[in-house]
């Protein structure tokens, strides 16, 4: 078990990146949604003692993470969102080298790099200078490396960027498949990248936990408040201005609004099924209101 609690991370000039957040986590995949900017790199840093809180405390199994780091760092992976490499270097040496840092065995090594590098798809160009690789490929070598010795806590931060739809399915599945028996923590602004595959998500912003829930529990709370609206399309800025609007069509008869609104917007409007992302924008917006209990979940 992975629990952080009360966590603040300030930072030089008063910036408050992280405010009181208090996460218990157990194995299963964990979805972190927020709006660029909501501190979900600072926190995953933070989990993956890259960087220290300025308070709370982090615990790994019982053992104080910030007196003793690197109990949880013998069994974590780690995926930053910005991921540096050796230009020079083939995939497969970069991972060699990686694996030896972690204290694998050339034997080990050589067998768990052929699989990841099958696992996402570089098994071909794995002698290829990394210098050459496209930004989506430098992704998958960084879902590689996170993934080396074989981790128990699995830290990944926006790891689908620059990943075209085939790979963001496949290391969605990959994600899933490996929730099965450790604790995944996966941190995103796309909500298409967690709705499929985490039963358990949060939301951040602006360094606060504004939410935890499973997906049911999220679609539940909106169930009432997400309307279509047709308009002209000389109306759609002073509509989008009016209401909060989730996606726009064009269709013949003007532009259709999905609209996040506790009434009926107009006369018109027709209430709609939700979705995960009406349920995520609903809270960051304010729309739905409620408070992080202690053990992360949310009381209304």
């Amino acid at each position: 078990m992975l629990e952080l609690i009360d966590v603040t991370k300030d930072y030089p000039g008063g910036k408050r990146a992280v405010d009181g957040v208090t996460l218990r986590l157990e194995p299963g995949l964990l979805g972190l949604l927020g709006p660029n900017g909501a501190g979900k790199s600072s926190l995953m840093r933070i989990i993956a003692t890259v960087t220290r809180p300025t308070s709370g405390r982090i615990r790994f199994d019982g053992v104080d993470v910030r007196a003793d780091p690197d109990a949880l760092r013998r069994v974590l992976g780690y995926l930053p969102q910005d991921f540096g490499v050796y230009p020079n270097l083939g995939a497969r040496e970069f991972l060699s080298y990686l694996a030896a840092a972690k204290g694998l065995t050339a034997r080990s090594a050589r067998a768990r790099i052929e699989e990841l590098l099958e696992a996402v798809n570089l098994a071909d160009v794995g002698k290829r200078p990394l210098g050459r690789f496209s930004g989506g490929m430098l992704r998958r070598v960084g879902i590689a490396q996170a993934l080396l010795a074989d981790p128990r806590v699995l830290v990944v931060d926006e790891p689908t960027a620059g990943l075209d739809p085939e790979e963001r399915v496949r290391f969605r599945n990959l994600l899933a498949e490996l929730a099965v028996d450790r604790v995944v923590l996966l941190s995103t602004h796309i909500v298409s990248d967690v709705e499929s595959v985490a039963s358990d998500i949060a939301v951040l912003s602006g360094g606060t936990l504004l939410r935890r829930a499973t997906p049911d529990q999220l679609l539940h709370e909106v169930r009432d408040v997400v309307w279509e609206v047709t308009v002209p399309q000389p109306d759609v800025r002073a509509a989008r201005a009016r209401w909060t609007v989730s996606r726009m069509v064009r269709t013949a008869a003007g532009v259709r609004l999905r609209v996040l609104a506790p009434h009926a917007p107009t006369g018109t409007a027709r209430p709609v099924a939700p979705d995960l992302e009406d349920a995520y924008l609903a809270i960051v917006s304010g729309l739905v209101a409620g408070t992080a209990s202690a053990t992360g979940a949310v009381r209304p």
